[in-house]
C-alpha cells in the first residue's frame, strides 16, 4: 500500500472524499423530501439541523464502510484510488472521523429534531457499516439491506417535522427502497468483472437473471407506490398523472435492461435513475396535498352560531 504524508491544510478535501459527499448529498436530499412532505408545522431551524445531523451520520457511515474495505477496495479499479487504499490517511484517522461524525450527527438528531430521527439514524449507520458492508462478500442480500439504507433518510426527515411515522413516510421510503434495485442493478452490472475480482457477491455477478427480473420488478414497484400517494394524503390526484410519463419511461428502459442487458442499456438505465429520483420527489413537492390546521380564535371573537 502507497503512502502519503497529508497535510493539514488537505484535510478539508480529503474528509469530503472519505464521506462519499456525492452519496451524502443525495442522502441528506431524501432526508429534506421527508421533512418537505411530512404534514407538519416548517421549521427552517429543525430541517438545517436534521441535514446536518442526517449529513454527518452519512460521512460517518461511509468512512466506516472503506475502513472494512480497503483490502478489496484495492483490488478493483473503481476504488483502489481510494484515501486509505492509497495511504492518505491511516486507518485510526478515518476511525477517530467516524466516530466524531456519528457522535455529533446523534446528539443534533436527538436534541435539534427528535430521538425517533436519531434512532433511525444510529440504526442507518449500523445498517450499512455493520451488516450490510460485511453481508457483500456473503450474499446476495446485501443489496435488500443496502436498499433498506437508502430508504431510511426520508423517514428521518418525516419523523424531524412530525415525530412520528404517518403513512405517507412509508409510501416515501418504499419509494426510495424499490429505486434503490434499477439503481444499483444498472450501475452494478458494468462493474462485474471488478465486484468479481474483489470477492464481492453481488447480485449481478452471482445471478444475473435475477439482477434483471428485481430491476424490472422494482422499477414496477416505484409506478404503484406512485398512484398509492394520494390515498394517504401524501399528494393530490394530480400527482399520479403528472408522474405517470416519468415512471413509465422508467419502467421502459428497466424492460430494455431486462429484454437485453448489455453495457449501453444498464448504462441509460443508470443514468435516467439519477434523473429520476429528483424529479419524482419535485412532483411531489409541488402536489403535496395541503393540510388544514386547525387554529385558535382570537381572544373575545366567537364562532357565530349557525343557522
Amino acid at each position: 500500500m502507497e503512502t502519503v504524508n497529508a497535510s493539514v491544510t488537505s484535510l478539508p478535501q480529503q474528509y469530503l472524499m472519505l464521506s462519499k459527499i456525492r452519496l451524502t448529498s443525495l442522502v441528506i436530499m431524501t432526508s429534506m423530501g421527508g421533512y418537505a412532505m411530512a404534514p407538519g408545522v416548517f421549521d427552517p431551524l429543525t430541517i438545517v439541523v436534521c441535514s446536518f445531523g442526517t449529513g454527518l451520520l452519512s460521512c460517518a457511515a461511509n468512512a466506516l464502510n472503506q475502513f472494512h474495505e480497503v483490502p478489496f477496495d484495492a483490488q478493483m479499479a473503481r476504488t483502489r484510488n481510494r484515501l486509505l487504499v492509497k495511504g492518505v490517511i491511516t486507518p485510526l484517522h478515518a476511525a477517530v472521523f467516524a466516530s466524531v461524525c456519528t457522535t455529533t450527527g446523534g446528539l443534533l438528531l436527538y436534541f435539534g429534531a427528535s430521538p425517533l430521527t436519531a434512532a433511525l439514524g444510529f440504526a442507518n449507520v449500523v445498517l450499512y457499516s455493520g451488516i450490510y458492508t460485511p453481508l457483500k462478500r456473503v450474499s446476495i442480500l446485501n443489496t435488500w439491506v443496502g436498499s433498506v439504507v437508502g430508504a431510511l433518510p426520508p423517514l428521518m426527515g418525516w419523523s424531524a417535522c412530525t415525530g412520528s411515522l404517518e403513512g405517507g413516510a412509508w409510501i416515501l421510503a418504499g419509494i426510495l427502497y424499490a429505486w434503490q434495485f434499477p439503481h444499483f442493478n444498472a450501475l452494478s452490472w458494468n462493474l462485474r468483472p471488478d465486484y468479481s475480482r474483489a470477492g464481492y457477491r453481488m447480485m449481478a455477478v452471482t445471478n444475473p437473471g435475477l439482477c434483471r427480473r428485481t430491476t424490472l420488478r422494482y422499477t414496477g414497484v416505484i409506478l404503484g407506490l406512485s398512484c398509492l400517494a394520494p390515498s394517504v394524503g401524501l399528494t393530490n390526484d394530480w400527482f399520479v398523472l403528472e408522474s405517470l410519463p416519468l415512471n413509465s419511461y422508467f419502467l421502459y428502459l428497466a424492460w430494455k435492461f431486462y429484454k437485453e442487458s448489455d453495457s449501453s442499456n444498464s448504462r441509460k438505465l443508470f443514468r435516467f435513475s439519477l434523473i429520476h429520483l429528483p424529479a419524482l420527489m419535485l412532483l411531489m413537492l409541488i402536489n403535496k396535498k395541503s393540510t388544514n390546521r386547525k387554529t385558535e380564535d382570537p381572544p373575545g371573537i366567537e364562532n357565530p352560531p349557525s343557522l
